[in-house]
């Protein structure tokens, strides 16, 4: 016999082999009973989008669109809430009375003038003073925590007044 017929036997009483062990269905035991379970629970439909602008009741746009921006901003060197940041805190409190179980961070932001040590207390006050008029307005302060970036992260670009006003800010975040 030469050495490719050997080979060929070989492989055919192999398979021959492999097929005569396996399994058969009767020797495979029963499944197991099925189990009796709870019914899943029904899903949460989140709350229906307001269809003519897309906007999803309890979301972030939601909040925007309801207060107008997340941002208040401050002058120069102060923490001082003025008119304009007053009446957007207020709408921002409104619709955070309607979602009780949203939770907040107040992020406080300076321009570049000064140290950074300066810039961090700064913006930790502008940061405070937005969630202590929030609080005012009957907003828990359980749901609020605040942090400072100083003058870390800049929303605009530019060693300009421009560029300045927008970077003194408190922003708002939704957790």
């Amino acid at each position: 016999m030469t050495s490719r017929t050997r080979s060929l036997t070989s492989v055919a009483l192999l398979a021959v082999a492999l097929v005569a062990c396996a399994p058969k269905a009767a020797d495979l035991p029963p499944p197991p009973p099925a189990q009796p379970t709870a019914p899943p629970p029904a899903p949460t439909a989140p709350p229906p989008a307001d269809v003519s602008t897309g906007i999803v009741p309890g979301s972030l746009a939601d909040f925007i669109a309801q207060a107008g921006t997340d941002r208040v901003r401050f002058a120069y060197d102060s923490y001082e809430i003025d008119d304009t940041a007053r009446g957007i805190l207020t709408r921002q409190a409104q619709w955070l009375s309607q979602y009780p179980d949203v939770r907040i961070t107040v992020e406080g932001h300076a321009d570049e003038r000064g140290t950074r040590e300066y810039n961090l207390a700064l913006g930790d006050r502008r940061a405070e003073a937005a969630k202590n008029f929030l609080a005012a307005q009957g907003v828990s302060t359980s749901r609020m925590t605040t942090i400072s970036y100083g003058k870390e992260r800049p929303e605009a670009d530019g060693a300009d007044e421009a560029a300045y006003a927008i970077n003194r800010r408190a922003v708002t975040a939704l957790n």
